[in-house]
């Protein structure tokens, strides 16, 4: 297998496991503040990192990989986590997942600024495309009681690209899941610290789901995703692998079906099969 289609598997795999971050971040804001689950996540993801660090005996980051790792602590460990589960709060799952088809131009952007990146112009017309249809989707479903959440949804998907682009150039250099447990640790003092403040003064009334839906986002969504993302995305290229994420509001529109028995629109599923089209072109044309 060559590195492009290793590079397409891995980032495959990675937005997979990503499909399932909204859904159960909705069913744990049902009972966690979004604070805190923001913080407890990060800290149980952070302490597993710290574990695999040690257990690997993994070489400390050079001095000059620090802002990298700042940049990329910022964008998928704090800023994503936290800016999708205040717009949860405000907005279901299945309405949610459709604004991640913005991030592989998000993703894209970041990857020029920060990562040298040129993508063919026919390129940036597909991507461009795809968010433009999500753009029209949030537009057409918004109202008084959810602009709030399509806000923190947008702010959250401007910091994931940040965060993504960021990691994926530093992953060429340290390797995938290095970055991120790398990214956690040095998150985890803040983030523990945190947890300590916000912690519920009980936990008798989070229910089961709730807990499942914590260890998903803390294990799945912090971490092991991360592993095969950020390797997929510097063994095929940040803005073209990025594009698998548009295939992602689909496989999170069945997830929030069967999870939390969200309706879903036939707009959603038409949005998210001319996104899918998008994402065909652009890899053909990357």
């Amino acid at each position: 297998m060559n590195t492009t289609t290793s590079g397409w598997l891995n980032g495959f795999i990675g937005m997979l496991i990503f499909s399932g971050s909204l859904p159960a971040t909705r069913i744990a804001v049902m009972d966690f503040d979004p604070l805190f689950l923001t913080v407890a996540r990060a800290s149980i993801a952070g302490l597993v990192a710290v574990a695999v660090l040690l257990l690997l005996s993994q070489k400390r980051p050079q001095p000059e990989d620090a802002t990298s790792l700042l940049i990329t602590a910022v964008g998928v460990v704090v800023g994503f986590p936290l800016f999708t589960a205040l717009a949860l709060e405000h907005i279901t799952a299945a309405h949610s997942v459709v604004f991640i088809a913005l991030l592989p131009l998000m993703t894209a952007l970041f990857g020029v600024l920060r990562a040298g990146e040129r993508p063919r112009a026919a390129f940036w017309l597909f991507s461009c495309l795809g968010s433009a249809l999500v753009a029209g989707f949030a537009l057409m479903n918004s109202n008084a009681s959810n602009v709030r959440g399509d806000i923190y949804m947008v702010i959250a998907i401007i910091v994931c690209g940040m965060g993504y682009a960021e990691g994926a150039k530093l992953s060429r250099k340290l390797g995938g899941w290095q970055v991120i447990c790398w990214a956690l640790a040095i998150s985890l003092p803040p983030m523990a610290i945190a947890a300590v403040f916000l912690m519920p003064s009980s936990f008798a009334n989070i229910t089961i789901p709730a807990w499942i839906g914590l260890a998903y986002v803390s294990l799945f969504s912090m971490l092991i995703g991360f592993v095969f993302w950020y390797r997929g995305l510097a063994q095929g290229g940040i803005a073209t692998v990025g594009q698998l994420q548009l295939l992602q509001p689909f496989f999170g529109l069945m997830l929030a079906a069967l999870l939390l028995n969200e309706s879903i629109s036939l707009l959603m599923f038409a949005t998210c099969g001319l996104v899918i089209l998008c994402v065909m072109g652009a890899k053909r044309v990357a």
